[in-house]
This record gives C-alpha cells, structure tokens and sequence, in this order.
C-alpha cells in the first residue's frame, strides 16, 4: 500500500512538473523580433527612477542629466504605463550595432555644472537608494554580481545612482560601461538579446577629453582602470560637494558587444531566472497538502457525519413525527430568513465575484503570455479593463442573490453594487495621488488619466453592472428548500470558539498558509520593483486557494448551524475573509523587516495601497466562502424531509 501511495506522488508530481513546462512554453514576448544591420543605430532609452526607500518614481530628466541634440521625445504609452510611472525618452547615448566604443561623452562640453540645488537634489536621490531603468530594443538594463557563497551570477534591475562611501562623501556614477549581447541570424542581420550595465564614478579631472568643443566630443579613459587589481581601488570617484554651487560633472559611457548563441524568444530568461523556481515548488506542495488535509476532514468529519445525520432525521420522521429534532436540522424554519443590511451584502458579493473572474482571467491570460512583462504595463491595463468588463456578471449573481432574500429595492443595491467597492478604490487613490502630485513624482497619475478612469469606471462598469443586475433580478431566485418561520427563533449561547473574531482567525490561517510565499513574491514585485512572472505558479495557486477557503467555509458554517446559530449569512462572508487579516499583519511585517522605507508620504503610500489590497482580498475570499457555505446550505436542506 505504501508502495501504491509513493507512486501515485511520484505520478502527480510529473504530471505537475509537466504542467508547469507546457505554461512555461506559452511564454512568448507579445511583440515582434527587430532586425538590425550592422552599425545601425540602438535607441537607448530612459524609463524612469525608481527606490524602495521612497515609492516614487521619477521621470530620468528630473536629474540635471546630459540631454540629447534633438528635442526630447517621450514614447506614447498605455494606461498600465502611466500608472506605473514610467516616462519613456530618449537619450544622448549613441549606440550602433556590434560597434564598441571605449569611452564618448554625453554631454557636448564634455562635462556639466549643477548649481546648488541640482547638487541637492543629486545627494538627495542617491541617498535614498534611486535605480535608473533605461531600455535597449524594449529590453530593460540589468546590472550583475556574483554571489561569493554560490558563485552565481545574479541581476537587479537598473543600475544605482551613486553611493555613500565609508567616509561619508556622496558618489554618482557618472561612467557607464554598457555589455550588449547579440544574436546573428543566417541573413548577417542582428537582433540584441542582451542587455546589461556596470556603473562605474570616475573624477571629471581624471578624463582625457578629445576633439573639439563645437561637436560632441569622444574620452580617453585613466590609464588606471587598465591595470591590474580590484577597479574600484584604482580610480578617483566623482564625489558631490553639499552646498557648492559649482559641481563639475562629466558624463561617460562605453559600450562592448558580443555575440551570443541565445536567441531573441529566450533573451528574457536572465530576468526571469532572478529566483529559484524550486521555492515556489515548495509553496506547490505545500498548498497541495493543505487542499488534502482539509479534503480529508470534509470526508470524515463532515460527509460521514453529515449523511448519519440525514439518515437518522429521515428515519426519525417516518417512525414518530413527535420526536424532538436536534442539531442543525433545528434551525430549518429560520436558517434562510433574510439577513440584515441585505443590500450592503449583496454589492460586496457582487463585487466578490467581478474580482474572482477578473483575476482568473488576469493570471490565465498572463500565463499563456499575453500579458507578459515584455509588453510593459499591458497587465495592469488588461486588469481593468476586465474589471471593467465583467461588471455585467457582478451586478447579474448580486442581483439573484438580492431577489433571494426578498430584497424590493433593487436599483438603490444595483448602485450600491456598482460604486461602493470600485469608488473605495478611486476614491482612496484619487487622495494618494495629491500628495504624489506635492512630491512631484511620475507616478502621480495626469489629470487627464484620471478622467479616462473615471470615464472607464462610469462609462463601462457602472452602465454593463445596471444591465446585469436588470437580468438578474428577472431570473428565478435560487431554490430555497424549507420554509421559513414567521417567528424568528432566539440563538441559545455560543462556545467561545464560536465567536465571529475567533472564527474569523482560525479560518484564515490555512488558506493565508496556501498562498504566503506567492504572496511574498508578488509583494517583492510591487514595492521593490522586480519582475514577477511564474504566473503557471500563481494560477495553480489561485485554485488552491479558491478551493481551500471553500472547503474551510463549509466546516465553519456545519459547525455553527450545529450549535443551533442560524445567522450565518454575513457570518460566513466575514469568516471566510480572514485571510485578509493575516496579509495585513504580512504587509506590516514586510514594512518592518523586509524593506527600508522612510518618510511620512511613502509610508503612507505603502500603507494606503497595501489597505486596498487587503480589501479587495476580504472581498474576493469572504464571497468564495459565502457562496460555498449557500451551496452546502441548500443542499443538506434539501436531502432531509421536513413538513
């Protein structure tokens, strides 16, 4: 029997690992290949500032950076672009393909003077750990090091500022030296699929500057980074003075290319390989004995028990009507009487469900690669449009629901349904955008975008979430089985364990358990700007944790129907919503311990952002259990004979 039970494992992991490579082969960038000629200009361009100290991003010309000859031309972006913050321009970095270059200047006089309150602005960037993000053919810059422990080579994204040095002095890196890889096809053209930086502060006084003033001139690098030894011990770093109002500045770079056997489709692979896939194995596994674990308790405790019980109930009623009834069969006459505040229940589940199939779709689409990270911003503009979209299926399952407990009133819940969850999320970040706007940041959102969300939001969600709830609330309402008593009768005193915060916490603590390290990877996502992109993980995941807070729903609500509580409706959407609590108690441990985040407005932005998805989570998991909990409900009722 053992030997049966390794080998079912051994079968089910296969399958799995082979499901995980069939996603992974879907991943195919969502643009197309360029072809390059050889010495064909590279565009390389500027995205934005990013730190995980401060949460605001900032466009690359806020700095007084070396600009181009031409006039600055930022590319035209989707929504998803804008709200990310990113600012895409060109700059005075002159690449052509599979041509180095051992030192050119960026700016036309060879080097630059800030005044003093560029000089500030300089010192106040680098001192708060700012990374400049740029892009060669849609490709974004990453820089390496090497782990001493594993001796692996691992990638950031971006390169850094500049540094503190041990004696207090602040550093720029004003020396770029640009590593880019390419492939070359059987034609003799190029395609580059390779991307990486090494920053690098070298003095203005230490350049050799060639050629004339009047046309951009080229550098002669110091004679000491060719020599042997560690370079960072071997060259003069440009420090900034605080308070001088003349720092000399020259901004340098060079450029190096080879060839590589990788080609275009696999180019990405550097970025994605940022991270051990068999940790999020683990987390598989460990969501997979979860989802056993429970199922095992449903079997035991809830289907054995469950079915004994019918049966003793139908035999009770065919051999004497007056025998007393007991457990959960008691509360038939009140279990589907219509709860409190029946309107305001009814938009959160109707909300529930826009966010459940919103996601699914989200996370199914990026999976296959629609929505990779190589199309920049398409998934988070993809996420609200589908929100938007399926507005229609909210407002139709609220609507069903809302005739199902007698509710009259149904274009008041209609509103409700259609404006209280999405104007939460407006409104609370049209009040974040303010102070983003004060600090002047790319991420605050134009006030043009914020039109065309509210146009989006009134214009799509409201009208096709009104329609639904119209059809909706023609259909039949679900099938109630038992009767309801026109007195309603009094729930006797509960165990302690019973109470709604207890029950909220310990139904919580698996499901949040199922999904903890995905979570840590996508928090790392969002607030340290890396790229997330095992969404085959995060799919299986999804199911796992639709499944788990379902099963943890229906044992929650068996035992309180047993201790003759018949109030289960907001019971079991509240309850089942704890997984919230504890991606909250998370978000507060990450602010703590994982990142180093400084000043009122970002701890402010990362709690208010973090409030929002700690809400749309409570929503999404308490109507999962809500709905698994009405379905249980219907059908033990209707297995039973009651008069």
């Amino acid at each position: 029997m053992d030997c049966y039970k390794k080998r079912m494992v051994y079968i089910v992991a296969l399958m799995l690992s082979a499901f995980i490579q069939t996603l992974s082969a879907f991943y195919v960038p969502g643009v197309a290949p360029y072809d390059y000629v050889y010495k064909e200009s590279v565009q390389l361009k500027a995205v934005k500032m990013t730190s995980s100290k401060t949460q605001l991003p900032y466009e690359y010309y806020s700095l007084a950076f070396c600009k181009p000859d031409s006039e600055l031309e930022y590319k035209s972006q989707n929504l998803g672009e804008i709200l990310r913050g990113d600012r895409i321009v060109n700059t005075p970095f002159k690449v052509e393909m599979a041509v180095d270059v051992d030192c050119a200047v960026c700016c036309k006089d060879g080097k630059i003077t800030i005044d003093q309150a560029e000089t500030n602005l300089f010192i106040s960037r680098i001192k708060s750990d700012y990374y400049v993000h740029m892009i060669a053919d849609n490709l974004p810059v990453a820089t390496s090091f090497r782990i001493l422990e594993s001796e692996r080579s691992e990638y950031e994204m971006g390169y850094k500022l500049g540094y503190v040095g041990d004696d207090e002095k602040v550093y720029i890196n004003n020396h770029l030296e640009f590593f880019l890889s390419y492939h070359k096809l059987d034609d003799g053209k190029y395609r580059v699929v390779g991307f990486e930086v090494y920053p690098l502060s070298i003095h203005v006084s230490k350049y050799d500057f060639l050629g004339s003033i009047s046309s951009q001139p080229s550098c002669k690098r110091p004679a000491s980074m060719l020599e042997e030894g560690p370079l960072l011990t071997r060259v003069t770093p440009q420090d900034i003075i605080p308070g001088s109002t003349r720092n000399e500045i020259s901004f340098t770079y060079s450029v190096k290319w080879k060839e590589s056997d990788i080609r275009w489709a696999s180019r990405w692979d550097v970025y994605m390989s940022m991270t051990d896939p068999q940790i999020h194995w683990f987390n598989i596994i460990n969501a997979i004995i979860i989802v056993l674990l429970m199922s095992g308790i449903l079997a035991v405790i809830i289907v054995r028990t469950l079915r004994r019980d019918i049966a003793k109930y139908n035999e009770q009623e065919e051999m004497d009507e007056t025998l007393e009834e007991t457990g959960w069969k008691l509360v038939h006459g009140d279990v589907f009487r219509p709860p409190y505040r029946s309107r305001l229940l009814a938009a959160f589940l109707g909300s529930g469900i826009q966010v459940l199939i919103m996601a699914g779709l989200v996370i199914a689409a990026a999976m296959l690669g629609m929505l990779s990270p190589v199309s920049r911003g398409s998934l988070m503009t993809g996420a609200i449009f589908l929100f938007a979209m399926v507005g229609s299926i909210a407002g139709y399952h609220s609507a069903r629901f809302y005739r199902t407990v007698r509710g009259v009133q149904w274009k008041s819940a209609a509103f409700y349904t259609a404006l209280m969850y999405p104007g939460i999320l407006f409104g609370t970040g049209f009040i974040l955008n303010f102070f983003i706007w004060g600090k002047h940041s790319s991420g605050a959102v134009p006030f043009t975008t914020m039109l065309g969300l509210l146009a989006i939001w009134q214009g799509i969600s409201v009208p096709l979430t009104m329609m639904g709830y119209y059809f909706g609330f023609r259909k039949q309402p679900y099938h109630i089985p038992v009767r309801t008593n026109q007195i309603p009768r009094q729930v006797p005193e509960q165990p302690w364990h019973t109470n709604t915060i207890v029950s909220l916490l310990l139904c919580g603590i698996l499901p949040f358990g199922a999904v903890f390290l995905e979570l840590s990877f996508m928090f790392s996502s969002i607030w340290k700007n890396q790229f997330y992109y095992l969404y085959g993980f995060l799919f299986l995941i999804y199911i796992i944790l639709i499944v788990t807070v379902a099963q943890i729903a229906i044992i929650a609500v068996y035992f309180q129907l047993c201790n003759e509580n018949h109030r289960w409706w907001w019971r079991s959407f509240i309850t089942s919503g704890g997984p919230a609590f504890y991606l909250f108690l998370y978000s507060v441990f990450y602010y703590t311990y994982r990142i180093d985040i400084s000043g009122f407005i970002p701890t402010l932005l990362y709690f208010g952002y973090s409030t929002l998805m700690c809400v749309t989570f409570f929503i999404l998991t308490g109507s999962i259990g809500f709905y698994a909990s009405f379905w249980f409900i219907r059908k033990i009722y209707a297995a039973v004979k009651i008069d």
